[in-house]
């Protein structure tokens, strides 16, 4: 998911889930050398938790696997502070699930790219295309703050039809209520028309959740207002040699990870050219996930 940075004017994404990795010592003769460090958030599916159960958890079995190394976690919420407090602190060496241009990190070069959704009810049949659509005028429409499309609708005229949602949630509170996806448990219910959401989290909570049917409508970029990101790992400043290894290890199993998306729902669309790729700003994810605690 994807949120903006206080004070900033930069999308970052807001949550998620994230992966660290280092030392590599043996993996080029297949044995397991020093493990991989992998910082991740124990409690914010579909990315990460404790249970290892998120698509970061997966992602990093793979690329672990595939540099020789085994997998340790470092567990931090992934909201305030997170890299001060993970990669700053030399805790973790790389985040799984950055927008590509975190300026904070070294990225690597993206190697998957997710956007926004529009989700209702696929039995309302209500055949939304877009934010431009003149329905959405008539409909109640879930948003979370601080978000692309939050601020995309409002400039629409639209704000009274909006209705907000928190994105960042208090993991101790057993509330479900207060998860961001109520957003989505209130289009089903009928307390909203239709949620605008960050595509993960939909395709995610579909899949866990397949009647009433959703249907998703992933939303394109549209001049001033980003709906699409790429993501990269990222490693502290510096840090080439790490990242030339992951970059490597990502081009090996690329195949395995598109995998690892597709199981989880994740919205996927094709890379960007480098001359676009090369523009985009520090996004929204969403994750997911930071803010300016991390710079």
């Amino acid at each position: 998911m994807i949120r903006r940075a206080a004070g900033t004017g930069r999308w970052l994404p807001a949550s998620s889930v994230l992966l660290l990795v280092c030392g590599l010592a043996g993996a080029a003769s297949g044995e397991q050398g020093e493990p991989i460090r992998v910082c991740a958030d124990p409690d914010n599916l579909p990315y990460s938790n404790r249970e290892l159960q998120g698509f970061e958890n997966k992602i990093g079995e793979v690329i672990a696997q595939e540099l020789g190394a085994s997998l340790d976690y470092y567990w931090w919420p992934a909201q305030m502070g997170l890299v001060r407090n993970t990669l700053q602190r030399d805790r973790c060496d790389v985040l799984i699930s950055i927008p590509k241009g975190f300026d904070p990190v070294l990225w690597t070069k993206a190697y998957y790219r997710s956007t926004y959704v529009l989700a209702s009810r696929s039995d309302r049949m209500l055949g939304l295309r877009s934010l431009n659509d003149p329905a959405l005028k008539t409909l109640r429409i879930g948003v979370h703050v601080n978000t692309p499309p939050y601020d995309a609708l409002a400039n629409r005229g639209l704000a009274e039809k909006m209705v907000g949602y928190r994105l960042f949630f208090d993991p101790q509170d057993p509330d479900p209520s207060r998860r961001p996806e109520q957003v989505l448990q209130d289009v089903l219910s009928g307390a909203v028309d239709v949620a605008v959401a960050w595509g993960p989290m939909v395709g995610y909570f579909a899949r866990r959740h397949p009647l009433p049917a959703l249907e998703m409508v992933p939303l394109g970029d549209d001049g001033s207002e980003a709906m699409t990101f790429e993501f990269s790992m990222g490693v502290k400043k510096g840090n080439l040699e790490l990242k030339t290894q992951l970059e490597g290890a990502l081009d090996r199993r690329e195949a395995d990870v598109r995998r690892i998306l597709a199981d989880y729902g994740v919205p996927i669309l094709p890379l960007k050219p480098p001359e676009e790729s090369s523009e985009q700003k520090p996004s929204p994810p969403g994750s997911h996930k930071h803010d300016s605690h991390d710079q």
